[in-house]
């Protein structure tokens, strides 16, 4: 396991870049997955894409605080309400804006062993799940910032801006 370099900043071409799906989960998939773990850990984020690693596959990773998993082809489907809250990246730092996001959703995918999976995700972790398969469209959360003066009110935050 390695911890890799994070892509940086709005106009890095391989953040812009659509993802190619991930074929066969063979020997260099599994060691990329690995590798994300160990920088996110290392980073104190909550999520992180392939591309933010600057490998263009359809691999993301996920930590909700119950623990780290991967998605594999991720999926987004039945999304469904709406929720308002701060954001953070870490391509991105130190920005942060207020997005709009499903307050639920399913999602489907594969995990490392090959295996289909599908998870039924609310409020934070279906926010995190957003934005890391946005990360692989070559979509970034600034995309999607809905300016302070078009807020209604501006949500109650009790922490600091998640970095997703």
């Amino acid at each position: 396991m390695a911890q890799r370099e994070i892509q940086k900043g709005e106009n890095n071409p391989r953040l812009r870049k659509k993802s190619k799906p991930v074929e066969v989960i063979d020997d260099r998939i599994k060691e990329l997955v690995e590798d994300m773990k160990e920088t996110l850990a290392s980073e104190e984020g909550v999520g992180l894409a392939a591309p933010q690693v600057g490998v263009l596959k359809r691999v993301i990773i996920v930590d909700d605080g119950s623990g780290v998993f991967e998605i594999i082809n991720p999926v987004i489907t039945n999304p469904q309400g709406s929720q308002i809250g701060l954001e953070g990246c870490l391509s991105l730092l130190p920005k942060s804006g207020y997005v709009d996001r499903p307050k639920t959703l399913t999602v489907t995918g594969m995990n490392l062993a090959g295996e289909a999976i599908q998870i039924d995700a609310e409020d934070f972790l279906a926010r995190i799940i957003c934005h890391e398969t946005d990360h692989l469209e070559g979509i970034l959360f600034t995309d999607k910032v809905i300016p302070e003066d078009e807020l209604e009110e501006i949500p109650d935050e009790d922490e600091e801006t998640p970095e997703i």
